[in-house]
């Protein structure tokens, strides 16, 4: 923030640091909150949930619930696409989006760019970034077209030209 950050991307959805909250709303930044099940050292250890789009958005709903009541009032949110999730949670939370922008009121951001899932879906998809540039891209796709408000991209330009003929098919 001191060198010209007007927003913050928190994948601790403000449970790193106890202060950061309060500095966001101190100096009038947005902040996005985003899911994760452990620490990035234990994510994917074995993550389980009985419902993963609700307990997502309970989540999320507490975090937010949290930063309001810091005074953040320009929040975001993001499920944590391959943050603690398997394949069948990543679906789940990319095919629900509108579900958790609507519960929980906020813009969704989805980053499922190069993401492991890619290539648990087409095994191709190795592990170099540029195997998985057309899953990154499709999944963006589908995350605007479930009402993503902002998706988060390695490969700008292939997934700016996609969108943009995304929405030009539109009716």
């Amino acid at each position: 923030l001191d060198a010209g950050a007007s927003y913050v991307n928190d994948v601790t959805a403000l449970r790193g640091d106890p202060d950061l909250a309060g500095l966001v709303a101190e100096r009038g930044a947005g902040c996005c909150l985003m899911h994760m099940l452990g620490t990035p050292r234990t994510m994917q250890d074995d993550p389980r949930y009985d419902d993963v789009v609700s307990e997502v958005i309970d989540f999320l709903r507490a975090r937010v619930a949290t930063a309001v009541d810091k005074g953040v009032s320009d929040i975001w949110v993001d499920p944590g696409i391959g943050f603690g999730k398997t394949l069948e949670h990543n679906l789940a939370l990319l095919r629900n989006v509108r579900r958790i922008r609507d519960e929980t009121g906020r813009p969704v951001v989805i980053g499922a760019s190069r993401k492991r899932f890619i290539r648990a879906i087409d095994e191709r998809a190795g592990d170099a970034s540029k195997d998985r540039l057309g899953g990154s891209v499709a999944a963006a796709l589908l995350a605007a077209q479930n009402g993503a408000a902002m998706v988060r991209v390695h490969d700008v330009a292939e997934t700016v030209q996609a969108l943009k003929v995304w929405r030009a098919l539109q009716p």
